[in-house]
């Protein structure tokens, strides 16, 4: 299977995307990543690479998150920025960004969680790396074969969504967006979470209770957020 296959033929991104699907340059980070495949471990598997783009349509968009690139432990990367398959428990970057959505939103602490963000993206949350895919133990492994112009145009896309969206940027790689984001939209830019530079700006930037509010103010229901928590599943002390 080879990107293109594993592109979803039934979205409405092939509106906005479908001109670069069919370039010289899409052509030529698929045959790239055919060739990583063949020679290396590439996380998520094939069928997962654009779930972004499956489970969050261009029309339904609201918020966008956008990252570096999926995570590169075995099994982790779904195809959701950030995100890990239900039973998998939250990476350091998940535990810091779930940290600061309880500080932020002022949630009760006695919950239990896990990192699948499928809930997000059903409400309209893109979940989007800058970076696709990855090998297997190397971060970063992936940049500056592709996948990069891909996204650039993921954001033009958006940069002339009918409603205004909330773009949340988090590290150097998806800051670097910021240019192609009109001031009609709200940004929301810090480091990354990953415990190597939330210390410089993540903490305390609450983007949840942020986007919320300028959802709101265009008269857009907010996202819930808080639906990635799940309640505690624990039989009660019964002293």
């Amino acid at each position: 299977m080879t990107l293109s296959s594993a592109w979803p033929r039934e979205t409405d991104w092939n509106e906005r995307l479908g001109d670069y699907l069919a370039s010289p340059s899409f052509e030529r980070l698929d045959q790239y990543m055919a060739n990583e495949r063949k020679h290396h471990t590439v996380y998520p598997c094939r069928d997962q690479v654009f779930r972004a783009f499956q489970l969050t349509p261009f029309a339904q968009t609201r918020v966008v998150i956008l990252g570096q690139d999926p995570y590169h432990g075995p099994g982790q990367a779904d195809g959701l920025a950030f995100s890990v398959p239900p039973g998998f428990p939250p990476p350091p970057s998940l535990r810091n960004i779930l940290q600061e959505l309880t500080t932020d939103l002022n949630l009760p602490l006695k919950k239990t969680v896990g990192g699948d963000l499928t809930s997000w993206a059903r409400q309209g949350v893109l979940l989007l790396n800058t970076v696709l895919t990855v090998r297997q133990g190397e971060a970063g492994s992936h940049q500056k074969q592709g996948w990069e112009t891909l996204t650039d145009h993921v954001m033009e896309s958006l940069n002339h969504h009918p409603q205004q969206l909330v773009f949340i940027l988090w590290g150097q790689m998806a800051g670097r967006k910021a240019a192609l984001i009109d001031s009609r939209h709200t940004t929301i830019q810090s480091a990354h979470p990953s415990p190597l530079s939330c210390y410089r700006g993540f903490w305390g930037s609450r983007p949840f209770s942020r986007a919320n509010a300028a959802l709101e103010s265009d008269r857009q229901r907010p996202i819930c957020w808080e639906s990635v928590f799940q309640p505690l599943t624990t039989e009660p002390d019964p002293r």
